[in-house]
Parts: structure tokens; C-alpha cells; sequence
């Protein structure tokens, strides 16, 4: 990928993580963060405890990036190490099943102590699996079919890991926080997996565009002496 694709790459998750963050942030935190200075006219707070949740939005994204070019070293060591794709996508279908049993018997279900914690973290489960499976299934469609199961690892295992921190904290109001941030999440590695095949392509084309240019002034120097 050039540099300026790059950019433009990382620009782009970067906005969105902040504008997902910040605008979930105003209902899901909205008790916490936002409702008192509301209330009291306080627009200049309103606006600073906005502005923090897109600035929280700007730091997931960074991680979530991080994470995935992680994850393509990771992928293609796996396949390397397993010799077949086809070896490393059962090996990708065992850590998922282990990472969704994680989640389940000891990060949620130690937090669950009432009726409404248990039905959050049932609703986060289900968002975190349905939300990865149709952005794999829309992967795979866009590339190739073997895609699938790589794209719904990074989906389940990578996002989790980057929403582990959060999880493991033990505070009064750490579930709204545990709730804001698997959305971020979500959206930036979503949009990364079906993004940068764009980004790439694009890269390609100004390569070569870059170097047909190169030729033709060699060219016209060389008709020149």
C-alpha cells in the first residue's frame, strides 16, 4: 500500500471510530457523562465530555489497527506453520469456539449478578457473533469463499482481545463502558476487512501509473538526445 493510501486508510478508521464512539456514547453514557450538564445548560461540559468519548473513539481505533495488521502476520504465519489453509481454518474454528466459551464462563458470567447484567451481556454476545458473521459472510463474497473463516476470526477473536481491557476491569459503572466500546470496535475492524483490498488495488494502479509516467519521461529524454 502507498503512503498516501495508507493514510487515507488510516484517516478514515480513525473517524470512524470517533463518531461511532462519540455518538453511541451520548445514549449510552448519557446518565453518566452527559445528562447533568445538559440539564444545567452547561454547553462548553456537554461539548468537552462529547469531544472525550470521540477522543476514546480515536484510541480504540489506533488499537483496532494495530490489531489487524497484527492479525495478517499471525494469519499468514498460521497458514505457514499448518502448511494448508484449509489445517489453519480448523485451528481458527477451535480458538473461536474457545474465545466465545472465555467470554461466556469467565468474563461474563462473574459480572452477572443481576437479571439486567445477564440479558446485556447476552445481547453483547449475540451483537459481537451475528455482527462478525455477516461481515465475514460479505467478505467472503467480495474476495473468495475460504475467506470466511478468517475473516470471522479476526472479527470474534481479534475484536475481543481488543475488548479484553475493558473487561476485566471490576467497577461500578464499568458495564456502560463494556457496552460504548465493543462498538467502536466493531465498526473500525469491519471496515478494515472490507476496506483495504480497495486500498491495496488503488496502491497497485498508482504504481503503475507512477511508473508509466517514469517511462515516458525516460522516453522523451532519450528522444531528446
Amino acid at each position: 500500500m502507498t503512503i498516501r493510501n495508507w493514510f487515507k486508510f488510516f484517516l478514515n478508521a480513525l473517524l470512524i471510530g470517533g463518531l461511532v464512539t462519540g455518538i453511541f456514547g451520548l445514549f449510552i453514557r448519557w446518565d453518566d457523562a452527559f445528562s447533568q450538564y445538559f440539564e444545567a445548560g452547561q454547553w462548553g461540559e456537554f461539548l468537552a465530555a462529547f469531544a472525550f468519548m470521540v477522543v476514546m473513539g480515536f484510541t480504540i481505533s489506533v488499537i483496532a489497527q494495530m490489531g489487524y495488521f497484527a492479525y495478517l502476520t499471525i494469519h499468514q504465519m498460521g497458514v505457514n506453520i499448518f502448511r494448508t489453509l484449509t489445517l489453519w481454518n480448523w485451528v481458527q474454528l477451535l480458538i473461536i469456539a474457545f474465545v466465545i466459551f472465555d467470554l461466556i464462563m469467565f468474563r461474563f458470567r462473574p459480572n452477572a449478578e443481576t437479571t439486567g447484567q445477564i440479558w446485556l451481556y447476552v445481547i453483547l454476545l449475540a451483537v459481537l457473533i451475528i455482527t462478525s458473521v455477516v461481515v465475514a459472510i460479505v467478505k467472503a463474497n467480495l474476495t473468495k469463499k475460504h475467506a470466511l473463516i478468517s475473516a470471522l476470526f479476526f472479527m470474534i477473536v481479534i475484536s475481543t482481545l481488543e475488548w479484553l481491557p475493558v473487561l476485566m476491569v471490576r467497577a461500578d459503572n464499568v458495564d456502560s463502558w463494556v457496552t460504548l466500546l465493543l462498538f467502536p470496535i466493531l465498526a473500525v475492524n469491519a471496515y478494515q476487512l472490507l476496506a483495504l483490498p480497495k486500498y491495496n488495488a488503488k496502491s497497485e494502479v498508482d504504481r503503475l501509473k507512477l511508473e508509466e509516467r517514469r517511462k515516458n519521461r525516460r522516453e522523451a529524454a532519450s528522444a531528446k538526445n
